[in-house]
């Protein structure tokens, strides 16, 4: 799978963006989200999801992987695809579509174009307890600790392979980085291993 493509942005339209790396120009389908964010530049970094089905291969780009961990959610969702996913994060950006599912707005929701009452209800009860773990993925986060963010998803990328959950991996990673910025890797670990 592909997790992120960087180059120069040939193309962008507030539905799809052309993103060239490597000689290769690659089609994203985007949210109104991302084209907000790569509005006016000229190169990005986009992180991607390939849809394969019978008839194409589609990729999504985003702006911020916790966008593309809400997409990934919603399309989990049984009846919903991905370009009802892409409408809804259109509608709403992700921080706010976090705290649309995590207090139950069931009419903010069914504002969106295409979603009724069924979809609005099935993506609250589906989707609950699963957008906790998504608030972790914040750009404050990033933004809080940009000299050791690599280090910080790589361990936590170790921990959930170790099966521990991904919040409580971040939270413990998050804590850890706080109190000594310039610590490596393995130790960050191996201090979250004694912590969870």
């Amino acid at each position: 799978m592909i997790e992120y493509i960087k180059g120069e942005i040939v193309e962008l339209t507030p539905a799809r963006m052309i993103l060239e790396c490597g000689g290769i120009g690659y089609e994203l389908n985007i949210s109104l989200t991302t084209y907000s964010a790569f509005n006016g530049k000229q190169t990005g970094k986009l992180f991607v999801y390939e849809v394969i089905r019978e008839d194409a291969h589609l990729l999504f780009g985003f702006a911020e992987r916790m966008e593309r961990e809400l997409f990934l959610l919603l399309t989990s969702v049984s009846g919903v695809g991905p370009n009802t996913a892409r409408m809804i994060l259109s509608s709403l950006p992700p921080k706010e579509l976090v705290e649309t599912i995590a207090s139950k707005n069931e009419a903010v929701l069914t504002a969106v174009k295409g979603i009724g009452s069924k979809t609005a209800q099935r993506i609250l009860v589906d989707l609950k307890n699963k957008v906790k773990s998504v608030e972790g993925l914040t750009p404050v986060d990033v933004v809080a600790a940009p000299s050791n963010g690599a280090v910080a998803e790589e361990a936590v990328a170790a921990l959930v392979m170790l099966g521990f959950q991904k919040a409580a991996s971040q939270k413990a990673v998050t804590s850890i980085l706080k109190g000594s910025p310039a610590m490596a890797v393995e130790q960050v670990v191996k201090t979250a291993l004694r912590m969870l």
